[in-house]
């Protein structure tokens, strides 16, 4: 039986490296619980004709939530697009999709969506440092760092908003002592 879960890889194996750390979490849940679910139990959740899932909005959030929380964050964006259409004023839905996202590699979608959270709720740390992980992720430094440090403000007992903000500090560091740009890869 394979797993897939938020701290299980492809394969089912538990990694023991750092990707899973990095995998954002709600405020709630930041702490991995290494629940794992089988292939076969997301397969009946969604419909793949792109008709509309049966059931409600509050229906669609509810097993988008299970998705997320089981691994399958591409899943989850799907259900949330379609939730976001129907309550496009929620910002609970917004950092949902914003996390899903960010959670499949849709790193520019994720900065767009923390960033409009960002915008609606400005004391909101979750959405800063999303947006600062989104943005490290698209190797925009300077703005990462930006970001990270107003969530790390906002929140400084929290040991993954100073890491990460200590990370991207390092790398603007080296790249601005070897002379290479601030933002974006690295030519060789």
């Amino acid at each position: 039986m394979r797993f897939r879960g938020p701290c299980v890889d492809a394969s089912g194996v538990r990694p023991e490296d750092s990707q899973a750390r990095w995998r954002l979490r709600s405020p709630r849940s930041r702490a991995c619980d290494h629940r794992g679910v089988t292939d076969d139990d997301t397969s009946s959740h969604v419909d793949r004709d792109g008709a509309d899932p049966s059931g409600t909005a509050y229906d669609w959030y509810h097993r988008a939530m299970a998705f997320l929380s089981e691994g399958n964050p591409d899943a989850a964006a799907q259900l949330l697009f379609r939730v976001r259409d129907s309550e496009p004023t929620s910002t609970s839905v917004l950092e949902a999709l914003a996390r899903a996202l960010f959670d499949a590699h849709h790193y520019g979608e994720a900065a767009e969506a923390f960033g409009e959270l960002a915008e609606a709720r400005p004391s909101d740390d979750y959405a800063h440092y999303g947006l600062g992980m989104s943005l490290w992720r698209l190797q925009k430094f300077p703005d990462a760092r930006d970001h990270l440090a107003m969530a790390f403000a906002m929140r400084p007992q929290d040991e993954a908003y100073g890491s990460a903000l200590s990370q991207v500090k390092a790398t603007i560091r080296a790249r601005s002592l070897a002379g290479l740009p601030l933002e974006g890869p690295i030519s060789t």
